[in-house]
């Protein structure tokens, strides 16, 4: 699989595209530029992965066949790439980072293995993909099992009582942003609720209007990554 990196030094970014986008989409939205002095500067080092959502969420096959593929996908990222990371940036700190779906992936897994990461920045993003809202639909047709539930952060984070788990993930530095007409604000502000009742420190950062377009995002990064 391809990716790309952007800068040399400072806190890794591993930056997730948004739905069935390409590892090259942030570049040409020119998100990156956004945050070019950061780069330049050895603030920020980003590493812009790609997606397999064709394949996995947005491909027409049954839903096991679906979650099979993403949880191929996360052992990509977690064998391969974090060791590139590593081996580029001595994974001083690790930021998970990502918009729209992109956001969903940066969340999901800063959750299930926050021991990686040190920040998470979600970027209008939805949390269960079984969720309909307005043009986006259930992804899984109703369907749910023990893979799908346990990689839906609004599904598995209510029912969390592990205490190391917990304690793990609090230790995490959480952003979540959304537009207030966004099709996703009202399961920002139940996972936000549901943190909140955990003791999980974040804050939840709401937009005007819709706000998710690389027209707002480029405006996201430079505040919040």
């Amino acid at each position: 699989m391809e990716l790309l990196v952007f800068g040399h030094a400072g806190a890794s970014v591993l930056f997730f595209p948004t739905r069935t986008a390409r590892f090259y989409d942030y570049e040409n939205w020119k998100i990156v530029e956004a945050l070019r002095d950061k780069i330049e500067q050895g603030i920020l080092q980003l590493f812009c992965v790609d997606s397999v959502d064709i394949e996995s969420f947005y491909a027409p096959v049954p839903p096991n066949e679906k979650i099979a593929r993403h949880l191929q996908y996360e052992y990509y990222i977690l064998e391969e790439v974090l060791p590139l990371i590593m081996f580029r940036n001595k994974f001083t700190t690790l930021t998970a980072a990502g918009c729209s779906l992109g956001g969903y992936h940066a969340m999901n897994i800063a959750f299930k293995y926050p021991e990686y990461f040190n920040k998470v920045l979600a970027m209008s993003a939805r949390y269960d993909l079984t969720l309909s809202a307005h043009s986006f639909p259930d992804l899984f047709n109703g369907y749910i099992d023990e893979k799908i539930y346990y990689n839906m952060p609004s599904m598995y984070m209510p029912n969390l009582t592990d205490t190391a788990m917990l304690n793990r993930i609090r230790k995490l530095s959480i952003s979540m942003v959304v537009g207030k007409e966004d099709p996703f604000y009202e399961n920002n502000l139940q996972l936000s609720t549901v943190l909140t009742g955990k003791d999980i420190q974040h804050t939840l950062y709401v937009w005007d209007d819709e706000a998710h377009r690389p027209y707002h995002w480029r405006k996201m990064v430079r505040l919040y990554l």
